[in-house]
């Protein structure tokens, strides 16, 4: 069953406001309007990308009924908190999850994801932790902004390399969600986020090439802090 067919099987529709996050995922903010519902947009934790709970706590109205919570790249979203904050507030909590990929394959990626850590330079790596499954290796590239990752995305791609900019516009910036909200981490996260490659039929010369092609731009990045 969809997320539109959930919240609408729990009640959920006109004159509702439901919490979900503005980085990526614009089928979630889509369901929600299918449901009836207004789409409330609330700010990203700059480690998971998943909605902050304190800032879903912040967006809570008399009108808010749920919350979707997505998992993002490989990384969970911290249930527990919001489950919890669901039940203080009556709200549903919905998971808008990832596909889950077979194990060897996980630790085939996380195999590629650690030599990566090991091995990038001025580039800003995963937060991994013991659950991220790195369905995306997403770094970061610091100094000013959207111009010094995409021109770091296309010197990365000349040199033979696959990479993508996983969220372009977040969702609260396009024109059909257009909504007047402060959220600089999720517009950060969208301007400097970079998913590299980790597949695991990857082979070691592969991600020596990543490597390499990304160390070989340092000179285009501001040192990572």
């Amino acid at each position: 069953m969809g997320t539109a067919a959930l919240l609408r099987a729990a009640g959920v529709g006109v004159g509702d406001e439901v919490v979900v996050s503005a980085f990526g995922n614009v089928e979630v903010a889509e369901a929600v309007t299918l449901a009836g519902a207004l789409p409330v947009f609330a700010e990203i934790d700059p480690a998971t990308y998943c909605l902050a709970p304190a800032a879903v706590e912040a967006a809570v109205t008399p009108r808010t009924a749920a919350v979707v919570v997505v998992h993002r790249f490989g990384r969970r979203a911290d249930l527990a908190r919001l489950h919890a904050l669901g039940q203080r507030h009556g709200l549903l909590v919905l998971e808008h999850g990832e596909t889950e990929a077979p194990y060897d394959e996980i630790a085939r990626r996380r195999e590629r994801a650690a030599y990566l850590d090991a091995k990038l330079r001025g580039v800003q790596t995963p937060d991994g932790g013991d659950r991220h499954t790195y369905q995306q290796y997403v770094v970061r590239i610091p100094g000013n902004g959207r111009p010094d990752r995409d021109a770091f995305a296309r010197a990365v791609r000349a040199k033979g390399v696959e990479c993508r900019v996983p969220v372009k516009t977040p969702v609260h910036r396009l024109p059909e969600f257009r909504r007047y909200v402060f959220l600089p981490e999720t517009e950060r996260a969208a301007d400097e986020t970079l998913a590299l490659p980790v597949d695991a039929s990857l082979t070691k010369r592969d991600m020596q090439r990543v490597a390499s092609a990304c160390n070989a731009l340092g000179g285009l990045l501001q040192p990572a802090v």
